[in-house]
């Protein structure tokens, strides 16, 4: 008789990664519930838990057993099944003995065609819970999104860490299996050091309340993060300031202790001269601490951490994570008194010894190149040629300095301390810092036009320079980030509305690598001419676009009407701006709500079929006689494209493409007409061709905004 009851998995290891712990529970935790209910178990609630040091999942009100399932089979058909005589053949019987019944119990069916199969209808017994739950547990832990998996010992097995311990309880019952060559128990362990025996299973809806008693474990990981974070905070505030409490920091300190106990430490006020980001990183990045500022921002000398132990000494702690921490500010007061010895400008040289990438050259070679393309940029988006050129010799310089040698995460910020402290102008110091910029989706993009410069001029010359060297992204290898670059690169385009010609930056760029130049080495595959690189770059950053606009970051608001066809229209005609390719596209699907729409797309897809099939000296008239023009529905779409020519190019010169799609709509009548009455391909050649002319205008009209014929319908 089916009953319910609680079920736990708890999965004991050493230590796991703690930036992927939060992933890795909520993998584990939809694996187990996607799998019970594919296997047609009804259930409760789901909780799961991770600490350091163990991932578990408890599924409340179980069901003991799955239902029944309907057994639908067909069989040979009834040709084939009865000879002569009537007597089954070998293939009834072995289908009989396949269903596990009597021939007399087999019935039949009929296919569409109406030929008869022998066919078997039963029910196959639904199999317990506690049978189907190992290999429910196998295959979620198996599909974790574990990139590189471990051996242990002389074990086989394999996994994010050394597996130690294994629980498999329904209820009472204890499920025997062996799951990563771990025989599953009945005991689980609290706190490595506070409570070290082990700790009897007797209910898994117990379990949370058993860790956190007796072993010392905060077993949910959001009830420990929010203690983490009330602790920290209510610390900070008796500090007289606030915790800077980073989201992605608390999750890796909520994943590295399984009783957490903050504690405030202390700082020399010296090194309260230092850059704040450069206490920060040392205090965040390097030390797992959370900084405290005062109610105007000024960082206090305080930092609190978070033990995983209730010290009967807390002193002896804090005077533990003090002493860590001092000689690490040290260093960074030295490295920053050091690098303040030699002006910025003066690096520059040493960047060529800095190999950006082999076929592409040096950093100092990459330098010069975005320095040519930036004053090109700044001029076109109204900023100072001087200024950005400047800041885009300075920009990479501060990664020779022993600051960032010795903290990678502050390129960039350094160089602008450096360049105020050097009196370089505001603008440019600024740039250098900006010119990363933005670093991934979400983030803020370069408030300077010298900063939009280089950090535009710098993302394509990265895109360009690996796209010559035949190394673009495939699949999901992406090794040097171009995908973020080329976003971050359209972001800045589109959000700064800056009037960039992407064509011709794109050839600039390519120009100045000199992999084009080089010789090719003996065996060595030839790289594609420039021109072919030039349209593989520009496709990639369209394609980008194509999916900011089909699936708008963020949740953001799509445009009405956006299909991959009018996507497609655009892209045909290549328009050098993403600026111009989005005035254009919004104008095709302002166009595709009109009533005229669908009857001119048609015509559109029509006439470039047309003009395919005839493709050869037909096409070579491309002006019209009017001399030969017939009366009535051939002269009429004459006078008519006589009167768009006059205004549609005008509008399309100054990229006002929704009121040219709008005044070509009124050719629709024309066009119908011309359609309905008159033979294109008539034998006469030279009417023929004439027509032809007429509708090859007729194309160019619609072309010169986009490719209509592109379009469903």
């Amino acid at each position: 008789m089916s009953r319910r009851d609680a079920f736990l998995v708890e999965l004991r290891t050493e230590e796991l990664p703690p930036k992927a712990l939060r992933a890795l529970e909520e993998a584990f935790c939809e694996g187990i519930r996607s799998r019970i209910e594919a296997a047609g178990l009804r259930h409760g609630a789901i909780e799961s838990f991770a600490t350091p040091r163990r991932l578990a999942v408890l599924v409340r009100s179980l069901e003991s057993q799955a239902p029944d399932q309907k057994v639908q089979r067909r069989g040979p058909p009834v040709s084939a099944a009865f000879d002569a005589a009537g007597a089954p053949t070998r293939a009834a019987l072995a289908f009989v003995a396949s269903c596990g019944t009597e021939l007399a119990q087999l019935g039949r069916e009929q296919d569409a065609k109406g030929n008869e199969f022998l066919s078997y209808t039963g029910l196959k017994a639904g199999a317990a819970a506690v049978d189907l739950l190992p290999r429910v547990v196998s295959e979620s832990l198996d599909a974790l999104p574990i990139p590189k998996r471990m051996r242990w010992g002389t074990s086989e097995a394999q996994f994010v860490r050394p597996v130690h311990g294994l629980v498999l309880r329904y209820g009472r019952e204890i499920i025997p299996a062996t799951i990563l060559d771990t025989v599953a128990g009945t005991h689980t362990l609290g706190h490595r050091y506070m409570a070290s025996r082990p700790l009897k299973i007797g209910s898994p809806t117990g379990y949370a309340a058993l860790l956190e008693k007796r072993g010392k474990v905060i077993a949910h990981f959001a009830t420990r993060r929010d203690r983490i974070k009330v602790g920290v905070e209510a610390l900070a505030a008796e500090l007289g300031g606030t915790a800077l409490v980073l989201p992605a920091l608390l999750d890796e300190v909520t994943a590295l202790v399984e009783w957490p106990v903050p504690l405030a430490g202390r700082f020399e006020e010296r090194f309260l001269q230092l850059p704040r980001e450069v206490l920060i990183s040392t205090l965040q990045d390097h030390q797992r601490y959370f900084p405290v500022e005062d109610a105007e921002g000024r960082l206090l000398p305080w930092f609190i951490t978070v033990s995983n132990i209730e010290s009967k000494d807390p002193q002896v702690v804090r005077g533990g994570n003090e002493r860590v921490v001092r000689p690490r500010l040290s260093d960074a007061a030295f490295f920053y008194e050091q690098d303040r010895r030699t002006p910025l400008a003066a690096r520059a040289t040493a960047l060529d010894t800095v190999t950006f990438q082999a076929q592409l050259g040096s950093i100092g070679d990459k330098v010069r190149r975005v320095t040519a393309l930036a004053r090109e940029i700044a001029a076109r988006i109204g900023g100072d040629e001087a200024l950005a050129a400047r800041a885009a010799q300075l920009a990479k310089c501060d990664l020779v300095t022993n600051m960032v040698s010795e903290f990678p995460e502050l390129q960039g910020t350094m160089g602008t301390y450096y360049a105020q402290a050097d009196g370089e102008p505001a603008e440019v110091a600024q740039a250098i810092a900006e010119h990363y910029l933005p670093r991934g989706a979400g983030d803020a993009l370069p408030a300077t036009l010298a900063g939009l410069a280089v950090s535009i001029a710098d993302k394509l010359d990265t895109v360009t320079g690996i796209f010559a060297i035949g190394q673009k992204p495939s699949g999901t290898k992406d090794p040097f980030a171009l995908r973020r670059a080329t976003i971050g690169l359209l972001r800045m385009v589109y959000e700064k509305q800056l009037p960039l010609d992407l064509v011709g930056l794109i050839d600039h760029a390519l120009r100045g690598h000199a992999v084009f130049e080089a010789p090719v080495a003996a065996g060595a595959k030839p790289l594609p001419s420039r021109e072919d690189v030039a349209t593989q770059v520009y496709d990639y950053i369209l394609e980008r676009q194509r999916g900011a606009y089909l699936e708008p970051p963020d949740g953001g608001p799509s445009m009405p009407g956006m299909s991959t066809e009018a996507f497609d229209a655009v892209l045909a005609t290549r328009p050098r701006s993403p600026l111009d390719f989005d005035a254009r596209l919004r104008a095709v699907l302002d166009f595709l709500t009109l009533p005229e729409a669908a009857s001119l797309t048609a015509a559109n897809k029509r006439i470039a079929n047309l003009l395919k099939k005839s493709a050869g000296a037909e096409l070579g008239a491309t002006s019209i006689n009017a001399a030969i023009l017939g009366e009535g529905a051939e002269r009429n779409l004459y006078t008519a494209l006589l009167a768009a020519e006059h205004s549609v190019p005008g509008k399309v010169a100054v990229g006002d493409y929704t009121t040219a799609l709008t005044q070509l709509a009124r050719l629709r009548p024309a066009v119908d007409a011309f359609f309905d009455g008159v033979m294109v391909m008539d034998p006469d050649a030279a009417l023929r061709a004439n027509r032809l002319a007429l509708l090859t205008t007729l194309r160019g009209l619609f072309t010169g905004i986009a490719d209509l014929s592109r379009l469903p319908g």
